[in-house]
């Protein structure tokens, strides 16, 4: 069973929480980073400091940690942001096109990640775990909310809907992508340890769903402060814990480069041993599991995967990425690991056909696959076979916002 407990977060003045709130780190492009320099209460000062960085020095240079440190401590001297006085628990929902989720924001054993009752689904990258690692190091917090799921219990869910049902909102704001935001401090004693041994009794395990260099990071982090640290904060993160009936997957969708020497035409004929290929006059938002769009030469196509071109016994050959990547760009159009081939790009769900559509009349890319989403379901078997997903298979939204609660490790 899983362990969490309240801390003492540190939270935005609730007059700024609007203007300190970010994306996370990893979402937004350097341009769009940029953007938001201006703004001197902008959580990116923390999470990107490089834009605070004058010097043209790389974004892993120990000056830029050291800008994140000063940028957080500027936070808390003027006031920015300021520490509970006692530990908490805190609800999050999150609501996008009027579809909510709500969350419990805790802080969760890394104990549990080191021994596999926190799971992943996903590999990691050592350049990106490492940057995090410095973040943390030098800043001293957990600035970095790790979105998990967890198969819902009725008693747990009980008590936070109660709470929300009968206690103002701390914070309550619709940021600029229209995904509104909703934040309860949950400061009862009583229910504090009543939530805390709900998990540890009923919760087997909880899933990371968006977060793995985060949680990565945040266990390296830990090893790297073991017998020097002054309490043991290091030894929790900053989680925040959705159940799965409310979290919401998006598809995930590809884009390639060129057709690999092939014609549209020759290309349609090479699918027809693995897929059903028909024509269609709009753009095709797959509708079940083993569908696909593709969209070459300003025509849609709809893909359906024939009987036999997968393995349906295995939980990971049996998911459309894997069974796009199989049986038509790694055979078909050449693209080896999609990892590191540059032929191939990603396309979260959020940015909608057209944009796959104009990525193709643009002549950025010759073709694009839109996919079907995979399910918690999935997610929850591949995780619990210890097994890992392809990569780029999930698309979360809506996306949590960093800057709401901080988890301070001194």
């Amino acid at each position: 069973m899983v362990e969490i407990r309240p801390f003492r977060g540190l939270r935005p003045k609730i007059e700024l929480v609007e203007r300190v709130a970010a994306l996370p780190y990893d979402v937004s492009s350097q341009d769009e980073v940029m953007a938001k320099k201006i703004n001197p209460y902008s959580f990116y000062h923390i999470t990107r400091s490089e834009i605070d960085v004058e010097t043209g020095a790389p974004v892993n240079s120990k000056e830029v940690y050291e800008k994140a440190k000063e940028n957080l401590e500027r936070f808390i001297q003027e006031g920015i942001m300021i520490q509970d006085e006692q530990p908490c628990y805190y609800i999050y929902r999150i609501t996008m096109n009027g579809r909510s989720q709500t969350g419990l924001v805790c802080c969760s054993a890394l104990k549990d990640y080191e021994e596999g009752r926190i799971k992943r689904h996903e590999l990691t990258r050592p350049d990106r775990v490492k940057d995090r690692v410095d973040n943390i190091l030098m800043t001293q917090a957990h600035t970095g909310v790790v979105f998990l799921a967890y198969k819902a219990i009725d008693a747990i869910e009980t008590i936070i809907t109660n709470w929300t049902n009968t206690h103002d909102k701390i914070y309550d704001f619709v940021a600029e992508d229209e995904v509104a935001h909703s934040f309860w401090v949950l400061d009862d004693a009583a229910l504090i340890e009543q939530l805390t041994s709900l998990y540890r009794e009923k919760v087997a395990a909880t899933y990371i769903a968006d977060g793995h260099h985060r949680s990565h990071a945040a266990e390296n982090a830990m090893r790297a402060v073991n017998g020097q640290a002054t309490s043991d904060e290091h030894q929790y993160y900053l989680t925040c814990i959705f159940p799965d009936t409310q979290v919401y997957i998006m598809d995930y969708n590809r884009v390639v480069k060129d057709l690999n020497g092939l014609s549209a035409a020759e290309l349609i004929n090479k699918l027809e041993s693995s897929f059903e290929v028909s024509a269609s006059a709009v753009a095709v938002k797959p509708q079940a599991s083993h569908e696909f769009g593709m969209y070459v030469s300003g025509q849609w196509y709809l893909l359906k995967a024939k009987a036999g071109s997968f393995d349906v016994s295995s939980n990971i050959e049996s998911l459309d990425v894997s069974i796009l990547q199989n049986n038509l760009l790694s055979p078909v159009l050449g693209v080896g690991d999609p990892r590191v081939d540059e032929r191939v790009d990603f396309v979260g769900g959020i940015r909608g056909l057209a944009y796959l559509e104009h990525k193709v009349d643009s002549g950025q890319f010759a073709v694009a696959f839109s996919c079907f989403p995979v399910s918690m379901q999935q997610l929850f078997d591949v995780a619990d076979s210890g097994n890992i997903m392809p990569p780029k298979s999930t698309w979360f939204e809506p996306k949590i916002r960093d800057g709401l609660v901080l988890h301070l490790i001194s």
